[in-house]
């Protein structure tokens, strides 16, 4: 740490200050003892013997001063003090500049930091102030996103279910109004405003189930499961869908069984978002895969591919945003509510696994990590946590 000019000369001052009173208390203790030694011819005669009696060094040098050796050691003790006392106000300093640059980042600079290195305990003490701004900093920016993303939330809620709603409340006006010709026209109007108040129905319980599954505390029913079995017996429940598509949907999950710790209900809605959506945005795909595998003893593989359409690159990184959709139009006409991938990355992060997606010409993989044992969560690679495609 650099110091100013100022507390330079002060530090010089008081040094000057402080050897010019020691010196004043030497020179006083020294001609106190010497007036004691005069005035006492008993205590004189003693230390006449003591210095006649003590040889230094190897050529027996006689102690003749005892004034000269008073005088070496108090300036010994002397330069002792000076330091002492030169150290500590120079620590005093660097607490005085320490608190300063606190009160700078207290009025609001949080992007300072406290600059300068010191020695000792004291520079743990700075590290630690810096270590805890920047703690400090990022609960902000986290507390601001999270705002900003209960905004966000509300805004694409709000304006989801204004749509049916609108639609809902103009078709029963007609029909409250009797703007209608015949029965068919009633049919119709009815029939429109079922269909809006299913869609408004899907996106409220989709929207209750991401907000459940966002919560880290969700409650999980554990229990042990053979995910390949559940795999083949999801695969069989869409056969009848996916023909009515003209596509095929298979399980390829080996012949060892694949235990694992999970809640089944979740893990089941995971795979139910997937198919469906492969169902429904596959266009020209011919072939659904649910493929499971053990990566290791604690570890489990599931992907469900579909070789319909390329997913936009733009797009990988942002599919599992809440809300978002690839192809806008086609998603409203589909019925879809945005929720659905965000709801299966909520579930895969509860159960201490990730998931992901690859898309190229030829497939589409949604990927999915899994623990075998719920108590051993998996680690996120880097490589997801920097594309943002991970919790």
């Amino acid at each position: 740490m650099k110091l100013t000019t100022r507390e330079k000369s002060a530090l010089f001052m008081e040094g000057v200050v402080t050897v010019i009173l020691l010196l004043m208390l030497n020179l006083a203790l020294l001609v106190l003892i010497v007036q004691a030694i005069e005035s006492n011819p008993g205590l004189r005669d003693g230390i006449f013997i003591i210095k006649r009696s003590v040889v230094l060094g190897p050529h027996h040098y006689q102690l003749w001063s005892w004034e000269n050796l008073f005088i070496g050691l108090m300036m010994v003790a002397d330069a002792l003090v000076v330091w002492w006392r030169l150290i500590r106000r120079y620590k005093q300093m660097q607490l005085h500049h320490i608190i300063e640059e606190l009160h700078f980042i207290a009025n609001g600079h949080f992007d300072h930091r406290i600059p300068f290195r010191v020695s000792g305990d004291v520079q743990r003490v700075v590290d630690s102030v810096n270590a805890l701004v920047d703690s400090v900093i990022h609960s902000m920016d986290e507390e601001r996103a999270i705002e900003k993303s209960k905004d966000e939330l509300i805004t694409n809620v709000s304006h989801d279910i204004r749509t049916p709603l609108t639609s809902i409340i103009g078709y029963l006006g007609l029909i409250e109004d009797k703007q209608y010709h015949s029965e068919d026209d009633l049919l119709k109007y009815t029939h429109t405003a079922f269909l809006k108040s299913k869609q408004m129905k899907s996106l409220v319980d989709d929207l209750f189930e991401y907000t459940k599954v966002r919560q880290t505390d969700t409650p999980l029913s554990l229990t042990k499961i053979d995910l390949g079995a559940m795999l083949e017996q999801l695969a069989a429940s869409f056969e009848l869908e996916a023909q009515k598509k003209g596509m095929d949907i298979g399980a390829n999950v080996g012949a060892t069984p694949l235990m694992m710790e999970a809640d089944p209900e979740k893990l089941v809605r995971i795979f139910n978002n997937l198919v469906s959506n492969a169902l429904k945005y596959g266009d020209g795909g011919k072939h659904i895969n649910l493929v499971a595998k053990r990566i290791s003893a604690a570890e489990l593989e599931v992907r469900v591919t579909n070789d319909g359409p390329k997913i936009p690159k733009k797009s990988l990184a942002l599919i599992f945003e809440r809300f978002y959709r690839v192809e806008e139009s086609r998603s409203k006409e589909t019925g879809g509510t945005g929720l659905g991938l965000a709801i299966a990355q909520s579930i895969v992060a509860l159960h201490g696994g990730y998931i992901y997606v690859e898309s190229d010409d030829a497939l589409t993989s949604f990927v999915i990590h899994l623990p075998t044992e719920h108590a051993h969560p998996l680690a996120v690679p880097q490589r997801l946590k920097t594309a943002g495609t991970a919790n």
